[in-house]
């Protein structure tokens, strides 16, 4: 699977925003799809994951209640809505298939 993120960029803490993305290549629907980030001088962690059906969604304690995964199998693209932005959510955001996004940046000021 090839994906492609779009979306990221800087945000005021408190604000919004939402990352898509989108897939090609094998059928898209049958994979489970995830959003993973890496803040400076950290590891990357697991932020949230959807299941293939969009039926059971995944969130680490630290975006619980903010952060809302979906997917449109008839669009091939994921997304992850960020609301109520703290600034140590900045980070590069990677979608995540069997295969990892560009990864897009979201920075969020204080």
């Amino acid at each position: 699977v090839q994906l492609v993120e779009s979306g990221g960029g800087l945000v005021q803490a408190g604000g919004s925003m939402r990352l898509s993305c989108a897939a090609s290549g094998r059928i898209f629907s049958t994979y489970r799809m995830g959003w993973f980030r890496q803040a400076p001088g950290k590891e990357r962690e697991f932020v949230t994951a959807i299941s293939w059906s969009g039926g059971t969604t995944y969130y680490a304690d630290s975006v619980k209640g903010r952060f809302t995964i979906s997917r449109d199998n008839a669009k091939n693209t994921v997304y992850l809505q960020m609301n109520n932005l703290k600034s140590d959510d900045t980070a590069v955001y990677y979608c995540a298939a069997g295969s990892w996004g560009q990864g897009n940046l979201v920075t969020v000021s204080s």
